[in-house]
């Protein structure tokens, strides 16, 4: 999750390309979502446990969608 500057115009591909050319590959992210803000509580700390609930929740829904592999191992999907 990015939080930009005022003023600041930046692509998720930028750093993305920007993160490999500084640290190990594997380590870089594969994907950058743009966020307004961050949620914090009263001290102004970042709320971790909010965005990790965000998170797993996204992830289970995902599983819900994807059911087991079928006997000639091809994914199938939930009708939704």
């Amino acid at each position: 999750m990015v939080v930009t500057k005022k003023g600041a115009s930046v692509t998720a591909d930028e750093l993305i390309k920007f993160c490999k050319q500084h640290i190990a590959s594997y380590k870089a992210p594969k994907s950058v979502e743009f966020v307004d803000s961050l949620p914090k509580n009263p001290a102004g700390k970042i709320l971790k446990r909010e965005l990790r609930k965000k998170y797993r929740q996204e992830q289970d829904d995902k599983r819900r969608d994807v059911d087991t592999l079928d006997q000639s191992g091809v994914i199938s999907l939930t009708d939704a």
